[in-house]
């Protein structure tokens, strides 16, 4: 293995440690250390190659944030009916809240902080999915409200629980198994609510 090829994997690893401990287990306040330690790696290593722990977070949240814009993109941009283009956002969607638990609350979290992410939508698109919404609703297929009002229905009920697990996961009094199984039986529920047939 070149050497080259050793400090990738090194890094890679970095990175998979951090987002499991961040977006997996909820780890927020994991520090550089627990993180080298986490990953078998000496400290100075994340410095080195992630100039600080901040830097590493922010490399790996807009990676993850890079894969669902592309993986929405490409939904977006289909030649898909609307109700199969949104049933795939969904479906995209829950997969990624039950492969990152706690992505939604380090989002929330960051929003609280004033480090809002970057707009992720193109004018165009959002002009095109709130005239597609407003066509839907013509047809009958969905209850007639603001176009606008649809997007903020589906991602209230498709980030809601995710961000605020640690709350409902205390309170309901269920474990995260549980949880996760109540994530993955959530898109025939949030599709029944959202459309009419």
């Amino acid at each position: 293995m070149s050497k080259q090829e050793k400090k990738d994997q090194t890094q890679e690893l970095i990175k998979q440690t951090a987002r499991n401990l961040f977006f997996v287990q909820g780890k927020f306040d994991a520090t550089t250390q627990e993180i080298a330690d986490e990953a078998g790696v000496n400290r100075t290593l994340i410095n080195y190659y992630f100039r600080s722990r901040d830097n590493l977070i922010q490399i790996i949240f807009d990676e993850a944030q890079k894969v669902e814009k592309e993986k929405s993109e490409i939904i977006q941009n289909s030649d898909l009916p609307f109700k199969e283009k949104i049933t795939r956002f969904i479906e995209g969607s829950l997969e990624t809240s039950l492969q990152y638990p706690y992505l939604e609350t380090y989002i929330v979290s960051q929003i609280n902080k004033g480090s809002c992410h970057k707009k992720d939508i193109e004018e165009e698109h959002k002009e095109q999915m709130l005239k597609n919404i407003q066509t839907e609703m013509d047809l009958g297929n969905i209850e007639k409200m603001e176009p606008i009002q649809f997007i903020f229905n589906m991602i209230s009920l498709l980030v809601f629980p995710s961000a605020v697990r640690p709350l409902f996961i205390e309170n309901m009094m269920i474990d995260d198994k549980e949880f996760d199984r109540l994530i993955a039986d959530r898109k025939d529920i949030i599709l029944n609510m959202l459309f009419k047939n």
